[in-house]
């Protein structure tokens, strides 16, 4: 769950996991912590059609959700950090 200054969504102020409530670490606006952050659009054929959802993971509650899958989570490192 993403808490920001203002309704214009101009600056961070907090980030929540929403699975353990863990508040992770948030500096002048820039997330600094581990986070796993998910949107969702559903459209046709789903029973939330026209919804969409959001949530924000801690790093360790992403881990016990990614290992609960049938099919492991595919890895890349990644050459450059943005």
């Amino acid at each position: 769950m993403r808490i920001y200054i203002d309704d214009n969504k101009s600056e961070l102020i907090s980030v929540i996991c929403n699975q353990c409530k863990k508040e992770l670490k948030v500096e002048n606006g820039i997330l600094k912590e581990g986070c796993f952050c998910a949107k969702a659009q559903f459209g046709y054929f789903s029973k939330k059609d026209g919804m969409k959802h959001y949530f924000d993971l801690c790093e360790e509650c992403y881990d016990k959700m990614a290992a609960r899958f049938a099919i492991p989570v595919e890895k890349e490192d990644m050459k450059e950090f943005l």
